[in-house]
């Protein structure tokens, strides 16, 4: 828990609740208004403390400049980083550049290549993952830390229960990325504690143009729509 200077009574805390209620309503009034006039995107995900000209960086803005290039917006977390090079390609493409942010004390601030009137700020992790989900014709998944892996096995989760549709989630970079997949494959696999189907639900590739084609060839088959 956190420690505060002057903790709060049981019914300080039951008030703040109440009226937290209202702002996570009005966060996802606001994302819903906006994200679903914006058309079929692909969200990018990635570490926010890589920096421009890192060979992930520069990944980034290829595989966002490839995807916009195609015809498909590109969602980040719009701070830094990934998130930055992601905005970069697709604004590089003249496609459609989206950027969700979160407050945060560190790290977190807005990226200049995101369009002026797609902007949204979020405080609550919770509601800002929903519109990632939602909204979001694939993930592409870039390196990054734990706020990374926790939108990669969100999606995951949610496709694997069958309380979203399906869509495809692509890891880029297979040197950093290869570990993760064999031990899901070597050791989740092998424990019994998922199925071999759920390995399809995960591409690892290295380059941009085996991105647009996976993402190309599901939608061959499949309508873009919102995911629930």
């Amino acid at each position: 828990m956190r420690k505060e200077q002057h903790p709060k009574g049981w019914n300080e805390i039951k008030t703040n609740d109440s009226w937290a209620i209202f702002k996570i309503m009005g966060e996802f009034v606001n994302g819903f208004e906006r994200m679903s006039e914006i058309g079929p995107c692909v969200s990018i995900f990635g570490s926010a403390r890589t920096k421009p000209g890192a060979p992930y960086y520069e990944t980034a803005v290829a595989v966002a400049e490839a995807i916009a290039t195609a015809g498909y917006g590109v969602i980040t977390g719009g701070g830094p980083g990934i998130m930055e090079a992601g905005n970069k390609g697709a604004n590089k493409a003249g496609g459609t550049s989206v950027g969700l942010n979160i407050d945060l004390p560190f790290e977190q601030h807005d990226n200049p290549f995101i369009d002026p009137d797609k902007s949204l700020d979020f405080d609550y992790f919770f509601v800002r993952k929903v519109m990632f989900v939602k909204y979001s014709q694939g993930f592409v998944v870039m390196p990054g830390g734990f706020g990374t892996l926790d939108e990669l096995f969100e999606a995951i989760t949610l496709i694997q229960t069958n309380k979203i549709g399906t869509f495809p989630i692509i890891l880029v970079g297979s040197d950093f990325w290869g570990g993760l997949f064999d031990w899901i494959k070597n050791t989740m696999l092998e424990a019994g504690n998922i199925s071999p189907k759920d390995l399809d639900l995960i591409k690892l590739v290295d380059n941009a143009d085996e991105v647009v084609e996976i993402i190309d060839s599901f939608y061959k088959g499949h309508v873009m729509s919102p995911n629930f």
